[in-house]
């Protein structure tokens, strides 16, 4: 680049940021997970279902989801730039400015818990902003302080299909609180996967995680087997609670037995493959929990 292009293209300023740019700001993958979990707990509740209602839940949700994970990253972009699997996102990638994404999180983050609360109920807000202020203020910082963060970290995790059940019906109940248990023990062995597999990167960027201070991972893969049972316990709960019948208690517990044994041959293993086994099929659990819900569970 000559001089006079490099002064040009100073003067003309950084491009503006794409569209992608802001999605992948957002995490929208995670953010479409959120969803699916907080229509399946819409769903259960819902008596009458109301299609404007579900729709309202899931805009004001997507807003304060996307918000949450677009400041995480405002908040951890030059950890985020020590790490190989992250270093190219917006913020350390420099395509979107600091100013920008704390600006953008803000106003979305903001503007829909405002939508909840005026479009569906305030107890759906509540439990909106609830998410949003622990995940940032609590469990954020708490990544480099103590290897307890992955279990705190999955409360605001679990409360997406919390918030599909009260918009649905105004008021906490057994069948939210158990989808809300379903998705707490979830991410247990979920992250527990994605946290071996990502050792290396999360021990540069001084994150107090297990899988950083447990040389041979045998305390995550423990772990992994503790939460995976704990799962399966609770998931199973609908039918001892005759919210379900038969075939929800026998696909229910194949598929925790499944997230169980994956948890094992990752003990067996402690090696990416396993790990990424266990990862795939904590994915694979979530869609069929969610659906078996759908269609066969009533609050």
């Amino acid at each position: 680049m000559t001089a006079i292009q490099a002064i040009s293209s100073e003067a003309r300023g950084p491009r503006p940021a794409a569209l992608f740019d802001y999605l992948e700001l957002s995490k929208s993958r995670i953010v479409l997970m959120v969803l699916i979990t907080a229509a399946a707990g819409y769903v259960i509740g819902a008596r009458p279902f109301h299609a404007i209602v579900l729709l309202h839940t899931l805009i004001g949700t997507a807003l304060v989801a996307a918000g949450t994970n677009a400041l995480n990253q405002y908040v951890e972009r030059d950890l985020d730039a020590m790490m190989k699997r992250t270093c190219r996102r917006p913020l350390p990638g420099g395509r979107i400015t600091p100013n920008a994404a704390l600006l953008f999180s803000t106003v979305i983050a903001i503007a829909g818990t405002l939508y909840l609360g005026f479009l569906v109920n305030w107890l759906t807000a509540f439990l909106g902003a609830f998410t949003l202020t622990s995940y940032i203020f609590v469990y954020t910082p708490l990544k480099r302080v103590s290897t307890i963060c992955t279990a705190i970290g999955a409360i605001p995790g679990a409360i997406p299909p919390l918030m599909g059940f009260t918009a649905a019906t105004g008021a906490l109940g057994l069948a939210g609180w158990i989808v809300f248990g379903i998705l707490l023990f979830w991410q247990l062995p979920h992250f527990m996967a994605i946290s071996w597999m990502y050792r290396e990167d999360y021990g540069r960027a001084g994150f107090a995680m297990l899988s950083v201070v447990d040389d041979d991972g045998k305390a995550v893969a423990r772990q992994a087997i503790l939460y995976s049972l704990a799962l399966l316990a609770v998931s199973v709960a609908p039918y001892f609670f005759g919210m379900a019948g038969l075939m929800y208690l026998f696909i229910a517990t194949l598929a925790g037995t499944w997230i169980f044994v994956a948890s094992l041959m990752f003990l067996a293993e402690r090696a990416p493959a396993p790990a990424r086994s266990l990862f795939m099929s904590s994915n694979i659990y979530l869609l069929t929990m969610m659906l078996l819900f759908v269609f066969t569970v009533r609050g």
